[in-house]
């Protein structure tokens, strides 16, 4: 309960929002306090929560859970608490047809508090940064940090107490030898006078000297034996914290914020060493004194196999190497060695780097062992492990690593060679001052993937975004599920959005509502689709319905087209973004003619499109979309100089004059030049075509929640936003689905170009760049 303990008066300082996030309707916070004990007893991350197999016996945590809080509910005194808790034993039920999801939760409940409680300092260092939670922010070091002090701190005390038990007993020891070389001459008197009372008291001294020696010397044996309990937890919770930087490490490569310094971990690693030196010195002595007693001798052991752990564990890759490799190019790689201030002068240390497949990476478990068949041909495989007195940091730098060729294992059915995983293994012998003998270690980098052409590089990098997102922390290299819930990737897509454009405006939900109908190709179901799984197949293996291209393809695009053309207009909120046609039409159907916003393409990969209200040939109105702006469209002529030029557009939704919006995107004409020649400009005009094809008119409004679309509902979009005012992160954004209205038929093209395959909400118009003297 010790966790619920330091919980307990932090929830008055939590947002109402943060706590219902924390303790949901189906697990409340009344089942976290009365069943505190017992749900800190189960061991939940012990559970695959992705497996059937363990179902059983998530279901019998499920009917403890029920039975106990019924218990509760009949041994309380207050009718009202009676009566909620037994209707929240009723609601658990919710779990029964899938009782994994209680573990998920339970266990996620736990790691948030964890979280908090680091955020906050009071020694609890998260054990796994939540999905979806602003990781472990900065990676949490600075709890961590304190936390590891205090447990050094005390292992130092414990030692200096062993040194001072040390000392005393040899205090106690020539005590005892003088008092027994001054006691022979009187026991040679005594013969004749037995009652001296001098040889009296020196016996009494003696037997009084005797017993506090066996007293201290119990004392110091029982201190060594805690002092090296107490090193193993603090080392098992350092190494903990090193597979946890490298987990963290991992999530930075989908944009998750990561804090890369390590110099806290390398003191941790160095204090802990100079206690098992200390701690194996006093063994030594103990022995001299005592004899080679078994408790010694398991003693030494342990110490002997902490200090292999942690030289071991101490070696780290600092800077991973690409994780989409091509063949015949250069690439660098820096992997740091945290004992590297500790280690025997004289011969140098080289570090060897070989390429390995995913199947040997799970047989790593003995550190000794290096793999002996060759998957690759490196170029510049060795490095000097060298030592930095500046940065105080022992490093071995891969500077111009090349893979000259690749072996490919044997594929099954339709596995990809982008869906291959390698990793780089480094591995030396290394020797420890102090130490008698060499230590073999190695570290292998995060998961690669090896190609011999560029076009493969966005199938490669949606593998490596797949076994970034959702692996855990202590995996078998590099077992990833298959599947995962739909929320889950809503916060894979925004960390990387986020990340690769460079900005602080997060999608909304209703972006990500899109893109779950997108993905599951259902743009007419309205229900939440938080839960739903979602497969790697659906994900960048099967192509999109009516498409050449996966999701992740198509959603790359977009990142791409963002990253180069569109930044600033996104973070300004000028873009609505990823919209369906059926929610364009509810925005815009009853706005006037001119009214329009900038989405991006449904249809085509990198593109976005402006969908606006115009007039119809019946003179009604309709929405028409404009054929899609490529990277290549904008670099010939910005986002903003298009948007001035076209006449039909008038107003940014909802209400805005776009030369207001978008002048500051205006690009300035310059002067003549000097040699005489006029200036001209790229204009972009908008060919309507033949208006007999095109949209029908808006249709009336359909029977939908009006809060879903009411423009105030939109976080996130229209002009000059404050980027402050969007949630940094997708867990705020999750969407309520409401229903979508009809879909409206119809597209209209230009006259002059034959339409292109799309299913742009109403079609595209075709732009001429005409030039102007």
């Amino acid at each position: 309960m010790a966790l619920w303990a330091q919980m307990t008066p932090q929830l008055q300082y939590l947002p109402t929002q943060t706590l219902n996030e924390l303790y949901p309707e189906t697990l409340p916070l009344d089942v976290r306090h009365y069943l505190a004990n017992w749900i800190e007893d189960q061991i939940w991350e012990e559970f695959d929560v992705d497996s059937v197999e363990q179902e059983p016996r998530a279901r019998l945590l499920l009917d403890q859970m029920v039975l106990l809080l019924q218990e509760v509910a009949q041994q309380n005194p207050n009718v009202v608490e009676k009566v909620k808790l037994q209707h929240i034993s009723k609601n658990l039920s919710v779990y029964q047809p899938q009782p994994m999801e209680l573990v998920r939760t339970v266990r996620d409940m736990l790691r948030k508090e964890r979280q908090l409680l680091g955020q906050a300092g009071l020694g609890f260092p998260p054990f796994q940064p939540m999905p979806g939670v602003p990781p472990a922010a900065n990676g949490t070091p600075q709890p961590v940090r304190e936390d590891s002090k205090a447990d050094v701190d005390n292992l130092v005390l414990k030692v200096l107490e062993i040194q001072n038990c040390r000392q005393t007993l040899h205090q106690l020891q020539e005590d005892l030898n003088w008092e027994k070389q001054e006691i022979e001459p009187m026991q040679v008197q005594n013969d004749l006078d037995q009652q001296h009372s001098d040889q009296v008291i020196r016996q009494n001294r003696i037997k009084q000297l005797e017993y506090n020696f066996s007293v201290c010397a119990k004392k110091r044996l029982q201190l060594l034996q805690e002092a090296v309990y107490a090193l193993e937890q603090c080392q098992s919770c350092l190494i903990l914290r090193i597979k946890s930087w490298r987990w963290e490490q991992h999530r930075a490569t989908i944009g998750v914020h990561f804090n890369d310094n390590l110099g806290f971990l390398q003191t941790w690693c160095e204090q802990l060493l100079g206690v098992n030196s200390n701690l194996r010195q006093e063994l030594m002595l103990m022995k001299r004194d005592h004899g080679e007693a078994e408790q010694l001798h398991t003693l030494q052991e342990s110490l002997e196999l902490l200090l292999q752990t942690l030289v071991q564990n101490s070696l780290v890759v600092d800077k991973q190497p690409p994780q989409v490799i091509k063949t015949q190019s250069k690439f660098s790689a820096t992997v740091r060695y945290l004992l590297g201030e500790k280690m025997a002068p004289g011969k140098p240390v080289v570090l060897k780097a070989q390429i390995i497949t995913e199947a040997q990476a799970r047989n790593l478990g003995q550190q000794s062992i290096v793999p002996n068949e060759n998957v690759g041909d490196l170029l510049n495989y060795t490095a000097l492990l060298e030592h930095n007195t500046a940065s105080k940091s022992t490093c071995a730098t891969f500077r111009n690593m090349s893979i000259k060729k690749i072996k490919r294992a044997d594929r099954k059915g339709s596995e990809s060679v982008t869906e291959e995983k390698f990793a780089l293994l480094f591995n030396t012998e290394i020797t420890i001052t102090g130490c008698e003998s060499p230590y073999g270690i190695q570290t292998i980098s995060l998961p690669v993937v090896v190609i011999v052409h560029g076009s493969q590089e966005i199938n490669a990098m949606a593998t490596i975004i797949w076994d970034c997102a959702f692996s855990e922390l202590n995996r078998i290299p590099f077992v990833i599920p298959e599947r995962v819930p739909w929320k889950q990737m809503c916060e894979a897509l925004n960390s990387k959005f986020m990340s690769e454009v460079q900005t602080q405006r997060a999608l909304d939900r209703y972006n990500f509502h899109f893109l779950a109908q997108k993905i599951f190709d259902q743009p007419d179901i309205s229900d939440d689709f938080g839960n739903i799984p979602v497969s790697w197949a659906q994900f960048n293996k099967e192509v999109l319905p009516g498409r050449n291209f996966t999701f992740w393809q198509w959603f790359e695009g977009v990142i791409d087209l963002t990253k180069k053309c569109l930044r600033d207009y996104w973070s300004e909120g000028l873009i609505f973004g990823f919209i369906g046609k059926h929610h364009l039409h509810v925005l815009l159907q009853n706005k006037p003619n001119g009214t329009f916003l900038l989405r991006f393409s449904d249809s085509e990969m990198g593109g976005i499109t402006i969908a606006y209200v115009g007039p119809s040939d019946n003179g009604g109105r309709k929405i028409q979309n404009i054929q899609p702006f490529t990277k290549k469209d904008l670099d010939s002529a910005g986002l903003g100089d298009r948007i001035r030029d076209i006449s039909c557009i008038s107003y940014v939704y909802p209400d805005f004059v776009k030369t207001d919006v978008f002048k500051k995107f205006f690009t300035v004409l310059s002067p003549p030049n000097p040699d005489g020649y006029l200036p001209f400009k790229l204009t972009t005009v908008v060919n309507p075509g033949d208006l007999s094809s095109s949209t029908p008119s808006i249709p009336p409004q359909t029977d939908l929640p009006q809060d879903f679309y009411d423009q105030s509902m939109v976080p996130g979009y229209g002009p000059n936003m404050n980027p402050s005012h969007f949630s940094p992160h997708p867990s705020n954004c999750t969407p309520t689905y409401m229903s979508d209205p009809v879909p409206v038929q119809g597209s209209i093209y230009s006259s002059s170009m034959p339409p292109a395959p799309s299913d742009e909400s109403m079609g595209m118009d075709s732009l001429e760049g005409i030039l102007d003297f």
